[in-house]
């Protein structure tokens, strides 16, 4: 079985608790730091990857860690979950998955929008405004610049891309016109 299929399981599952619970903003703060720390520290995640060491240690390091924390219970019961099931170094899976899970259940999509130079607030409160419109869903934004672009805005929102850049457009022109001289 995949790691994301997995991840997904693991997301819906934990999804149901905190929302019943009503945490689900502390669990998902908790788990992000806890995987920004194991992303900042290799050898700690190759500890927990490495079937070599045994589990007591492992657990022994998570305890010891989660000592040092202030997580909610859900979060420490989540982690200790994830070492009994030899899962923890799959964490920012995990944390991406539930992401997703928690955003399908609020009806809220994620969009990145590549530009070649900053927009003003203006531009984009109408850009939100106006994929909301097309998306039916609450639309959470995020920025990229590409000065590569040269000009427009490509929006992508999961697999789906809007590109109304000037590169495509000049790209399209060339192709038609590369058609037409055949």
């Amino acid at each position: 079985m995949s790691v994301a299929t997995v991840a997904n399981r693991y997301a819906r599952a934990l999804a149901d608790v905190i929302i019943e619970r009503g945490e689900a903003g502390e669990v998902l703060a908790n788990l992000g730091s806890f995987a920004d720390l194991q992303s900042g520290h290799a050898e700690l995640r190759e500890i927990f990857a490495s079937p070599v060491i045994a589990v007591e240690r492992k657990r022994a390091i998570l305890n010891d860690l989660l000592a040092r924390l202030d997580l909610r219970p859900t979060s420490v019961n989540f982690l200790q979950l994830l070492l009994r099931n030899s899962r923890l170094h799959q964490l920012e899976q995990m944390l991406r998955a539930l992401r997703r899970e928690l955003d399908a259940r609020s009806n809220v999509v994620s969009a990145e929008i590549v530009t070649a130079r900053e927009m003003d607030e203006a531009q984009k409160s109408e850009l939100h405004q106006k994929l909301t419109a097309v998306t039916g869903k609450q639309v959470r934004l995020s920025y990229r610049i590409d000065p590569e672009i040269l000009g427009g805005l490509v929006a992508r929102i999961g697999s789906t891309v809007y590109d109304g850049s000037i590169r495509n457009q000049l790209t399209q022109m060339r192709q038609r016109l590369l058609n037409a001289s055949l």
